[in-house]
């Protein structure tokens, strides 16, 4: 299983992107959002995979960004619980 970094700007305002956050939540085992828009998922699915799933939830205007970061080191400052990232990456 592989943890994904997704990465997006939804350029198009005024859209409702609750299918995308909706799809974020359930694509995997677990996830993490503390920044606006930037999730970690545990997946099975690659990243390619991944983006083409979320395509169907996004504008073409808008942008997005899938990277496998399983076993990848990371560093952060100013979160409230680093418990999942810890577990997770």
């Amino acid at each position: 299983m592989a943890t994904l970094l997704v990465g997006y700007d939804l350029n198009k305002p005024g859209q409702d992107y609750s299918g995308l956050i909706k799809r974020l939540k359930n694509v995997g085992t677990t996830w993490w959002h503390r920044l606006d828009s930037t999730w970690l998922v545990k997946t099975t699915m690659s990243p390619s995979e991944l983006r083409d799933d979320l395509k169907n939830y996004i504008d073409s205007g808008d942008e997005l960004l899938v990277i496998d970061v399983t076993g990848a080191g990371w560093a952060g400052t100013g979160f409230s619980n680093y418990r999942w990232l810890h577990d997770n990456l």
